[in-house]
């Protein structure tokens, strides 16, 4: 990573050091709980998590690199961390918020793969079964400790965005999906904040398949969301000009900026079904290039699984993360319906 830029070297191997010590010189409480791991806070020993006029702060928890090949996240916190750490020092209001940045797959991001053992995306449940020994397991049980911690004492106004890249071309080339579970308040507001970021669509998911932003939803009543960014890239070779809006976004919540208006309001989907492999029989009727979003009509064939046929129910599905690779028991893909 030599030839990148200082910024986006830093936080692709997880080195705070530069950002940390500007916050800390700005009187903010930083700490680094675990290894690609930052939380920056106000100080408040009277009242915590509040701000001089007694208002609680957002806590907002911002997470890239869970899949260590989607490098375009990176690039774009990396910038916008690297101003604001340096803005604090003249205008420590500069960060309105609680901030905890998370790095989520070191160890890939550094070896340049999607994970080292299996999809840290997963691992965010009760239950890994034959997943329990891997890297990606033990960097959950990390992760999940830290923002337990980071939660534990915020106000009621909690984020999560989780920042991806999708594997293959979209019919939407940004969109995101957002826990049902989340109060009607919130998931308006995160919803809205969607599309002041120009994310097209929103998928609404009504269960977990073990997804960090689920998590933070389900256990620490966060507006939790898993943001797609376009297609996966090679470290400093991303074209950011297609993250502008949503880099906007980002730095307008952890300034406290007043929003912006959306230039439209992403289309919205409901989960129709999970589609989970079963056996190593598992063959989808389309092939690994099909397009996210890609439609299907009313009793077109999904996938089968032995026994098992999966076929379109409603007049119209849209298939979602078709991916017939994934290990038994997982998801392999999403059938959605549009709402809005």
């Amino acid at each position: 990573m030599a030839m990148l830029p200082e910024a986006v070297r830093a936080l692709a191997e997880a080195d705070f050091s530069a950002v940390a010590a500007r916050f800390a010189a700005a009187g903010f409480a930083v700490t680094q709980p675990a290894d690609g791991i930052l939380t920056v806070k106000r100080p408040t020993p009277a009242d915590a998590g509040a701000d001089a006029d007694g208002a609680a702060r957002a806590a907002v928890l911002v997470s890239v690199g869970v899949h260590g090949d989607e490098t375009g996240p990176i690039e774009v916190v990396a910038y916008l961390l690297d101003a604001l750490s340096r803005d604090v020092a003249a205008n420590a209001s500069a960060l309105a918020v609680d901030l905890m940045l998370c790095v989520g797959n070191i160890g890939a991001i550094r070896a340049g793969k999607r994970f080292i053992d299996a999809d840290l995306n997963r691992m965010f449940r009760a239950q890994r079964g034959t997943l329990e020994g891997t890297a990606e397991a033990a960097r959950a049980d990390v992760m999940i400790a830290a923002t337990s911690d980071f939660f534990k004492d915020a106000g009621p106004v909690r984020w999560h965005l989780d920042l991806h890249t999708a594997i293959r071309p979209s019919v939407y080339p940004t969109f995101a999906i957002v826990p049902e579970i989340i109060e009607d308040g919130a998931r308006g507001k995160l919803i809205g904040w969607l599309g002041q970021a120009a994310i097209g669509a929103v998928i609404m998911n009504p269960a977990s398949v073990g997804t960090y932003s689920y998590y933070s939803a389900e256990h620490h009543a966060a507006a939790g969301t898993t943001v797609e960014l376009g297609r996966v890239g090679t470290l400093g070779e991303n074209n950011l000009e297609q993250f502008t809006e949503a880099s906007q976004a980002l730095d307008d919540l952890l300034r406290g900026a007043e929003p912006r208006q959306a230039k439209a309001a992403p289309h919205v989907y409901a989960t129709a079904r999970q589609i989970i492999k079963l056996s190593d029989q598992f063959q989808m009727a389309f092939g690994k290039d099909t397009w996210n979003f890609t439609p299907l009509k009313q009793g077109d064939e999904i996938a089968r699984d032995g026994d098992t046929v999966y076929t379109v129910q409603h007049p119209e599905e849209m298939v979602v993360f078709p991916n017939p690779d994934v290990r038994i028991g997982l998801r392999a893909g999403l059938m959605v319906v549009r709402l809005s």
